[in-house]
């Protein structure tokens, strides 16, 4: 009893052989149009591929054309691709004809030296070094390889000085900067305590203090001051 009725219930109402069926009929309807619309959109794309190859192969055209305007034929000379043995021209031979000759710009360069010594004859202004950070190139691809942006490295280059505790301290003690001090102090100032007195009656009182060498206690040498060469009248052999 227990087989048949789980039998009927699953075909009833689980496995449900019609339900099933439609379902299956709506996926097999869904399917075919998904795979209409994936054909439309892969055609679609394949369009436009082809119209871009077309653009660009026809803006290289006009491009080489541009380039090798100078083939054109003249008046007096035909040119390669105006041929005297064909009934016309060719293509590439009126595309020369509708388009203009490319422009050269000469590229102008600058002398290393132009900003360097704009200053230098007047010297106006000391020597600067930019620390702003610089503008990255424009259109300029990064180099391949493990190399660090360029406004990075200029930052790093041109950065203000970051003095360390050593570096910024003094290598000298508060006590050996006093010292210093006082003896620039005591080279600086007068070696004479007493000032000067420009009167002449100053010196009246004091004693004067006769020199060592020459004073003594038999009285003052003559020898310097009545002459300078010592005379020894005993020793002469003639009284003159």
């Amino acid at each position: 009893i227990q087989k048949r009725w789980r039998g009927y219930y699953v075909r009833k109402y689980i496995h449900n052989y019609y339900a099933l069926k439609k379902y299956l009929e709506a996926i097999s309807v869904n399917n075919e149009i998904v795979r209409k619309e994936l054909q439309e959109y892969t055609e679609m794309k394949e369009n436009e591929e082809k119209r871009k190859d077309l653009e660009k192969k026809e803006k290289e055209k006009k491009y080489q054309a541009r380039k090798m305007h100078y083939l054109l034929s003249t008046e007096q000379i035909a040119g390669i691709y105006n041929s005297p043995f064909r009934k016309s021209p060719d293509p590439m031979e009126l595309l020369l004809r509708e388009s203009k000759p490319l422009s050269h710009r000469r590229q102008q360069i600058k002398s290393p030296f132009a900003y360097e010594f704009y200053d230098w004859p007047t010297c106006k202004r000391p020597p600067t070094f930019s620390t702003a950070q610089l503008l990255p190139p424009i259109g300029r691809q990064k180099p391949q390889g493990p190399f660090r942006d360029t406004a990075e490295v200029l930052w790093q280059r041109y950065k203000p000085l970051e003095p360390t505790l050593r570096v910024a301290a003094s290598i000298n003690s508060p006590l050996e900067k006093a010292r210093e001090e006082m003896k620039r102090e005591e080279w600086r100032n007068r070696i004479h305590d007493n000032e000067f007195l420009p009167f002449s009656s100053y010196h009246k009182n004091e004693k004067y203090d006769p020199s060592i060498h020459r004073s003594g206690k038999y009285g003052q040498e003559t020898y310097g001051i009545k002459h300078f060469r010592e005379v020894q009248p005993k020793k002469w052999v003639v009284d003159k």
